[in-house]
């Protein structure tokens, strides 16, 4: 007896599909999308967006010119980790033309990687830093925050996620994707709580998963527990038949970067200054947070909560500092990202066109810093500012408004203002509509037609209540007239079209031919 002929890539898609389906619903579907194959023509070769070879060319001056037009201030930091930047992909640079020489040689060459910790407040820009960095060099950016693994149990071989992400943004490029940005906020979140049973374990799990993943190590591309995943790994190797391709990224050169606040380092700093400077406390009065975090060490760190493994992996140390309200008055004038560009690009949307004077801006950069939420705080204005303007405006009749600083302080009055001055606009563009379906009758039909004031307003009002346009108003009213002006053509009285002819038009042409009739027998009587 024969035994049974192996299914064919797409009879066994066709099963593997089924099976899924039966046992999870028709949500799951198996896909054959796999990465690049690297033994096709090209390997080792890391292509970039545009399909040419990856190759890092920048200096620090570049990356922070580039860093200049969408973070403000920040200078230290932006100097610091764009130099960082440029160390680590200029390694990159070097490793490569390494292994293409003398493989066993590369290997064997160590480099300390120049991972980096941002430090500072929320709002100052930390996350911009990271990915206009990203956008810059060229190569897939992901970012997560370290209290999702806290909180949901992420640890151990869970946090491999992020490598994986990398992946998805490089669209399938392992490649690419080992030469990624991974940068995790909140990290102060995860420093394990000292206490009378030792470390806390969830914090100190995340940063031992976190540990594995800067140092160079090997990451499935798929999860082992996706069976999902598992399932079209066997599909793809079937599929090819049955030469393995790449299942692993390697973490050698991902760059990572991590960011936090560090609210309560500011009281380890001081105690442990305190011990050996006199007098600290009082020459430091007034010093605000980011001054203190320029003092921070590696055992400041560890006395927090960070392991010392995991402080060690990340040499590189950024402080943000907090942003003023000159600042914030700055970032709404001359940033690229400014949200007066998008709120410009919000009413614009509707027709709108919206301006914002220089000292509005101030008075917003004043509200946002009471916020104390650094360049957050200015959505945060804004909105509350703005919001009742973006419902009621679209539609409105207004075209144009400016934000000035008396809007700031009563924003209900200036929105009650332009509504009224945008019905008047409306019900005066309506009405010119009107007059011009009248002159067009006019011309049609030899007869002088003219609409009074009180027509004009009583189909204004209509048009408004109805929310219709007014010629397809006019067109319904006086949809009898184009006939019966015919029988009146070349009289010499106008026809004068009054409210009586809106609310009863078809009376009120009737009314008007039979007069118009009988004043034309008594002339040729």
């Amino acid at each position: 007896m024969s035994e049974p002929s192996f299914p064919s890539p797409e009879e066994l898609q066709k099963k593997l599909s089924d099976f899924m389906k039966s046992q999870f619903g028709s949500n799951v579907s198996i896909s054959t999308q796999v990465g690049p194959d690297p033994d096709d023509e090209g390997r080792g070769k890391v292509m970039d967006k545009s399909g040419e070879p990856f190759e890092f060319r920048y200096l620090p001056r570049d990356i922070k010119a580039h860093l200049d037009r969408y973070v403000i201030r920040q200078d230290d930091a932006k100097r610091v980790l764009a130099i960082a930047v440029c160390d680590h992909y200029n390694n990159v640079n070097y490793m490569r033309r390494l292994e293409a020489e003398d493989e066993k040689k590369a290997r064997e060459t160590e480099y300390t990687k120049q991972n980096v910790i941002l430090l500072g407040p929320t709002g100052v820009g930390k996350t911009y830093l990271v990915k206009h960095v990203a956008e810059l060099v060229g190569v897939p950016f992901v970012k997560a925050d370290a209290t999702k693994f806290s909180e949901t149990g992420y640890v151990g071989g869970d946090v491999e996620d992020l490598v994986r992400d990398l992946v998805s943004r490089a669209g399938g490029d392992v490649e690419l994707a080992q030469y990624g940005i991974i940068y995790i906020d909140e990290v102060d979140k995860i420093a394990s709580a000292t206490s009378a049973s030792g470390r806390d374990v969830s914090g100190r799990g995340v940063q031992t998963a976190l540990l594995k993943l800067m140092e160079e190590t090997e990451v499935p591309l798929r999860a082992p527990n996706d069976i999902q995943g598992q399932l079209q790994a066997a599909l793809e190797f079937q599929r090819s038949g049955g030469k393995p391709k790449r299942q692993n990224i390697n973490t050698r050169h991902v760059l990572f970067i991590v960011s936090g606040a560090f609210e309560k380092i500011r009281g380890v700093i001081e105690r442990r200054v305190q011990q050996h400077t006199i007098g600290f406390a009082a020459s430091r009065e007034g010093e605000k947070p980011g001054d203190m975090l320029e003092h921070v060490t590696t055992a400041d760190f560890v006395e927090y909560g960070l392991e010392p493994e995991f402080i060690g992996r990340l040499p590189v140390r950024v402080v943000c500092r907090e942003l003023e309200v000159d600042d914030l008055f700055e970032i709404l004038q001359r940033s690229e990202g400014s949200i007066v560009r998008q709120y410009e690009r919000a009413f614009r949307a509707y027709g709108i066109e919206v301006f914002f004077d220089e000292a509005a801006l101030r008075r917003i950069a004043e509200l946002a810093a009471e916020e104390k939420t650094g360049a957050r705080g200015l959505l945060t204005v804004c909105e509350r500012l703005l919001r009742g303007f973006k419902y009621e405006l679209p539609g409105s009749g207004v075209t144009r408004f400016t934000v000035d600083v008396e809007l700031t302080e009563n924003p209900d009055k200036r929105l009650a203002e332009l509504m009224e001055q945008g019905q008047k606009a409306m019900a005066e563009e309506l009405a010119a509509v009107a007059r011009e379906y009248a002159q067009r009758l006019s011309s049609r039909h030899n007869v002088k037609v003219e609409l009074t004031e009180g027509a004009l307003a009583k189909l204004v009002q209509r048009a408004l209540a109805e929310n219709i346009h007014m010629r397809d108003l006019c067109a319904e009213v006086f949809k009898d007239y184009e006939f019966g002006l015919k029988l009146a053509e070349g009289t010499q009285e106008p026809l004068l079209l009054t409210e009586e002819a809106v609310a009863n038009p078809d009376r009120y042409l009737s009314e008007w031919l039979v007069k118009r009739y009988r004043a034309d027998r008594r002339v040729g009587e």
